[in-house]
């Protein structure tokens, strides 16, 4: 099952936050640890992997910051889940432990199923679906 860590937690955060704040210039990474609160160590460390895996694109220099790669409505929550998945350090227990053979043919198959439902309700919700979530729900924009 999936597990939220602070990192895909940040990790969400930090690329609706991008979605949402979305205009001419690209978003800074000091303006989503301000709004966002996200400590820079692992704001970073998410930034560098969605830009290597092609999510965001980073633009250097002082007017720099980071922009979506694609458009919000082309864009998964499960693919952001994938990507910071990835950098945490933290081994899945479902692959090699060892187990009982009601671990292996029983527990881990629900949890597998239950995994995999999770990451299809993912697959299915966008980022242009939750930043018109943050609208409803009346979330600033930084002006």
């Amino acid at each position: 099952m999936l597990r939220l860590t602070k990192k895909l937690l940040f990790g969400l955060e930090a690329v609706l936050d991008i979605a949402y704040n979305a205009k001419a210039r690209p978003v800074q990474a000091a303006a989503i640890t301000r709004r966002q609160g996200i400590p820079k160590r692992y704001l970073e460390q998410v930034l560098q992997a969605l830009v290597r895996d092609g999510m965001l694109i980073g633009q250097r220099g002082p007017k720099g910051g980071y922009r979506l790669a694609k458009d919000p409505s082309a864009i998964s929550v499960a693919d952001v889940v994938r990507i910071v998945r990835t950098i945490e350090a933290a081994p899945d227990p479902l692959v090699g432990a060892p187990a009982s053979a009601l671990g292996h043919k029983i527990v881990r198959p629900i949890w597998q199923e239950l995994q995999a439902r999770q990451i299809a309700a993912l697959e299915a919700l966008t980022l242009a679906e939750l930043v018109g979530r943050a609208k409803t729900v009346g979330v600033e924009l930084e002006s």
